[in-house]
C-alpha cells in the first residue's frame, strides 16, 4: 500500500509514553475536559455516522469533550497523514486524535511506533470486555498490546433475498456453483475496499485444506502456492458476477440497494445485524435473510487507536472508554441503530445492564450467536496486502 514504502524509509521512532497516564483516570478526566477529539473514521454509512454523532453528544454532555468525525473513505489515508507529520517533525499536536482501525493499518502503525499507549486495558470499562471469548487482544494475528481498544465485533454473513434465492449455501464452492447457475446475481465490493478484500480472504479460508497457513506471515516461498486456488476460483466466478465482473459495487453499502432494486439476490456483509437494520430502515425487503458457511466465517473486532502525536490523548481515551460502556455497546447492537456485535462479556455486567441487552430485538434477519457458529480467524495482514494488490492487477480493470 502507499504508506508501506514511506515506513520502510523511516528510522523507527521512539515509542510514545502513555502520558497522560490512563491508570490515573481522575487526571485523564480533568485533562480531557474542554478538549476536541478529531476521530478519523469510515464515513460511508449513514447509520454509523449517526451513531458517532450520538457518541459526540454523550461525551460532550458527560465529560465536556467535543468529538469531530473526520469521514474517511480509506483508513490508509489517516495512516499516511500521521507518517507525513512524523517526517515533518510535527510530534506534539497532530491533526488526528483517534482512528477507527484494524488489520494492516494497525500493524503498520504499530511497527513504526506511531501509536500512543499502552492504554486500552487500563481504561475503566475494560473490566467488562470479553477477553476470553472475543478477539480483542489480537488484531489480524497481531497482538494489540494495549495500543488500541475494541468497540465492535463483526463477522461475515451472506445476505440473500429468500424470495428469489430461498436456500442458504454451505461453502464457497456451493456459492460458485450457484453463481454459475444464476449469472449476474452476486457481486462483492471492489478491492481494496475492506469488505471486498474480506470476500477474498473468506474464499481462501474456506477453500484451503489447511487455512492455518494464513496465520503466519506471507513469504515469497509460500505465497504463490497458497493463493493459487484463489485465482482459480475467481477465474471461474468472475464472468458470472453482476455485470460480468466488468464493474463492482464501490462499497458494501452500495450492494443493499442492488438487492432492493432486484439486481442482486446475494451479497456479503461484515455485520450480522446490518440486514435487519436495513429492513427496519426500508432499505431491504422483509424477505431478506442471512447465513454463514458450514465451516464458519471470518470475524474480527473493530478498534480505535490514538496516534503518538495526538494533542488530545486524554479526550481520546475518554471517547474510547465510552465506546466500551454498556450504554454505548447496547445502542450499537440495536439493529435499529447499527446492529454491531458487542465486545462485552454479559456475565461481567450488572443486572440492569444485562437487561438492556436482553431487551434488544435483534431483528428478523439476524442470526443468533449459536447460529453464527464458528468464527474463523483473520489471516495475517501480509496476506491481504499482497492478495489485494494482485487482485487489482488481475481483475481491477475489467476483463
Amino acid at each position: 500500500m502507499k504508506y508501506l514504502a514511506l515506513m520502510a524509509a523511516l528510522a523507527a521512532p521512539t515509542a510514545a509514553l502513555a502520558n497522560p497516564d490512563p491508570s490515573d483516570w481522575d487526571s485523564v478526566l480533568a485533562e480531557a475536559e474542554g478538549q476536541t477529539v478529531f476521530w478519523n473514521a469510515w464515513g460511508g454509512s449513514t447509520t454509523t455516522n449517526d451513531f458517532i454523532a450520538w457518541v459526540g453528544e454523550r461525551v460532550a454532555e458527560e465529560y465536556g469533550v467535543t468529538l469531530e468525525h473526520v469521514k474517511l473513505t480509506d483508513t490508509a489515508d489517516a495512516v499516511t497523514r500521521v507518517l507525513s507529520e512524523k517526517q515533518a517533525g510535527e510530534n506534539d499536536d497532530g491533526a488526528i486524535d483517534m482512528i477507527w482501525i484494524n488489520g494492516a493499518n494497525f500493524a503498520a502503525m504499530k511497527d513504526a511506533d506511531l501509536l500512543f499507549g499502552p492504554y486500552a486495558e487500563q481504561l475503566p470499562n475494560w473490566q467488562f470486555v470479553d477477553v476470553d471469548g472475543k478477539t480483542v487482544q489480537t488484531d489480524f494475528t497481531v497482538p494489540t498490546d494495549g495500543m488500541e481498544s475494541p468497540w465492535a465485533m463483526a463477522q461475515v454473513v451472506f445476505v440473500h433475498n429468500t424470495e428469489t434465492m430461498p436456500d442458504a449455501l454451505g461453502s464457497m464452492e456451493e456459492l460458485l456453483d450457484w453463481a454459475q447457475a444464476n449469472p449476474g446475481r452476486f457481486s462483492y465490493p471492489q478491492p481494496p475496499d475492506f469488505l471486498g478484500s474480506t470476500f477474498l480472504k473468506q474464499v481462501l479460508v474456506d477453500i484451503l485444506d489447511d487455512p492455518s497457513v494464513l496465520q503466519a506471515p506471507a513469504t515469497d516461498e509460500t505465497y504463490d502456492e497458497v493463493v493459487a486456488p484463489l485465482w482459480a476460483y475467481l477465474d471461474a466466478l468472475t464472468p458470472n458476477l453482476w455485470r460480468s465482473g466488468q464493474a463492482y459495487p464501490a462499497t458494501g453499502t452500495a450492494m443493499f440497494p442492488l438487492i432492493n432494486d432486484g439486481e442482486l439476490d446475494l451479497s456479503i456483509s461484515f455485520s450480522p445485524g446490518a440486514a435487519s437494520t436495513a429492513i427496519a430502515n426500508f432499505e431491504l425487503p422483509e424477505t431478506v435473510r442471512t447465513f454463514v458457511l458450514d465451516k464458519g466465517t471470518i470475524g474480527n473486532a473493530s478498534f480505535v487507536a490514538i496516534p503518538y502525536n495526538s494533542g488530545s490523548a486524554a479526550g481520546s481515551m475518554v471517547v474510547a472508554n465510552f465506546l466500551m460502556s454498556p450504554e454505548a455497546q447496547a445502542r450499537a447492537q440495536d439493529p435499529n441503530i447499527l446492529g454491531y456485535g458487542t465486545v462485552l462479556n454479559m456475565d461481567a455486567l450488572s443486572e440492569d445492564d444485562r437487561a438492556a441487552f436482553d431487551a434488544l430485538e435483534l431483528g428478523i434477519a439476524t442470526l443468533s450467536p449459536a447460529e453464527l457458529g464458528t468464527v474463523q480467524a483473520e489471516p495475517h495482514p501480509s496476506w491481504m496486502t499482497r492478495v489485494t494488490d494482485d487482485w487489482v492487477e488481475r481483475y481491477g480493470t475489467g476483463q
